[in-house]
């Protein structure tokens, strides 16, 4: 079909005595982009040029097909005034030539001065009429003119023909010009070149297909790191760099002991509730610690059943106390970090989920202070390209002196919160069996704020959830955190 398609499309160039040749008068039943690629082969091969024409004309709609076929609704009320000797009822007019007739034909009628009105009738007041909207509407269908814009216009507004986009080209000969299209080869091969182990020279005199250096090659389904990924690996980047050591975080299901009672959240605290916390309901308490896993270590909660109930963590802090508590065992300065799931009880909304990452990182050394803190703190957020920090004080169970951390915004215009921090408390270190003069410092932020940042992500839903979109996983490049 496309081969005695572009003959025609030949042979119709050849024939035409004057050109170019327009494709809507020569070609009026083929469909543009049938005709467009029948076009674009032969002029790949050099043998037409076309230029591509993009315009819009107007069609008629059914009621318009409708007038051109019986008359206008005005020339219908002005033929019903007409039969009538004296006139007609304006009353009696929508069932003698319908209700829309009637409704659009009478005004009309009056406007042109066919019909007048004589009390509650209507009388005939031109001797004869044109009915120009069908006439109109005839050269239209017809193609015969294009309509001044005014009247394309009020047309429109009658409903009663609508614009429609039209394509068509202008053909003209190329200079490879020809009647017939030569099959071009596509591969060289050593049989091109020999025959029976003798060469046979069959490739010359022969068209070969030129390559398209221009075109694109076909799209290779591959997987894609998720945005979260790839702002995971920078933060992780930026640890070793700093030397920490990452903890093992594999362990999502936690005692409350861990969770709660070695942070010095009491058992009473709201935030053990079931609104803020998951609990597992099978089982629904861990089996009682070995004493070579724990030792003294605050024996006594290992008798209580709170401290036994099994949750899903909701921080990875849990993570920090025990591998704090395995330090005690040997002292020494340690740097440790984490990046993995957290869950809260949450209600999910634009900037929350139920579950979430939390990125963290502990210091443990001799003599640490506040001001050490603070000073790795700007250390550590500059790597982010984080160069502006405020502290303020805050409040955590397992923490004092505690810190907010705000950050700059350049985008936004303002301070925003970024994490949180703190020196962790001695009588918590100490239970661990940590020595006196050791101190830990610590500090954590989640790792969905500064991925949605970073990718300007609004709804954090988005993200992580139904609503991602595998284009903006796929299409998303690795960042830097450091580098806008």
């Amino acid at each position: 079909m496309a081969t005695e398609l572009a003959t025609r499309v030949l042979h119709s160039l050849n024939d035409l005595s004057a050109l170019p040749l327009a494709s809507s008068e020569a070609f009026p039943d083929v469909e543009p982009t049938v005709l467009k690629g029948a076009l674009d082969s032969l002029r790949s091969r050099e043998m037409l040029v076309y230029e591509t024409i993009d315009r819009e004309e107007p069609v008629l709609t059914e009621e318009a097909e409708e007038i051109v076929r019986d008359g206008s609704h005005e020339a219908k009320v002005y033929e019903a005034v007409c039969a009538a000797m004296d006139g007609i009822k304006i009353s009696e007019l929508p069932r003698i030539v319908g209700g829309t007739t009637a409704k659009v034909g009478q005004g009309k009628a009056f406007k042109e001065g066919w019909i007048m009105k004589d009390g509650d009738r209507l009388l005939k007041k031109a001797a004869s009429i044109q009915d120009t909207t069908r006439d109109q509407l005839e050269l239209i269908k017809a193609k015969q003119t294009m309509p001044e814009p005014a009247l394309l216009v009020e047309l429109k507004k009658r409903k009663l023909i609508t614009m429609q986009k039209r394509i068509s080209f202008k053909i003209d000969k190329g200079p490879k010009f020809a009647l017939e299209v030569v099959k071009e080869e596509t591969d060289l091969t050593p049989c091109s070149n020999c025959l029976l182990g003798a060469p046979s020279g069959a490739w010359k005199g022969k068209p070969f297909k030129p390559y398209n250096f221009a075109a694109l090659g076909a799209h290779t389904p591959s997987g894609a790191l998720h945005p979260l990924n790839k702002v995971r690996s920078e933060f992780r980047n930026i640890f070793f760099e700093m030397g920490f050591t990452e903890m093992p975080t594999n362990r999502f299901v936690e005692t409350g002991f861990w969770n709660f009672d070695t942070l010095f959240v009491p058992q009473q605290h709201p935030a053990r509730d079931l609104q803020d916390t998951f609990y597992i309901s099978d089982p629904a308490v861990a089996d009682k610690p070995r004493d070579d896993e724990t030792g003294e270590f605050l024996a006594e909660y290992w008798e209580n059943e709170e401290s036994l109930r099994l949750v899903l963590r909701t921080h990875t802090t849990a993570i920090s106390a025990n591998m704090l508590h395995k330090l005690a065992k040997n002292p020494r300065p340690a740097r440790y970090f984490s990046i993995d799931r957290v869950f809260r009880n949450e209600t999910v909304d634009a900037t929350h989920l139920a579950e979430f990452h939390q990125v963290e990182g502990v210091i443990a050394d001799y003599n640490l202070t506040l001001g050490d803190l603070i000073g790795f703190m700007q250390e550590f957020f500059q790597k982010m390209g984080v160069h502006r920090l405020r502290f303020k004080p805050a409040y955590n169970p397992y923490t004092e002196p505690s810190m907010e951390i705000f950050g700059y915004h350049e985008g936004l215009g303002k301070w925003v919160e970024i994490g949180n921090s703190g020196m962790f408390r001695p009588e918590m270190l100490e239970s661990m069996g940590l020595p006196k003069d050791m101190r830990v410092h610590g500090w954590g932020l989640s790792l969905e704020r500064p991925t949605m940042i970073r990718y300007k992500v609004n709804n954090i839903r988005e993200l992580v959830g139904h609503k991602v979109d595998l284009g903006f996983v796929e299409g998303n490049a690795a960042v830097r955190l450091d580098r806008d």
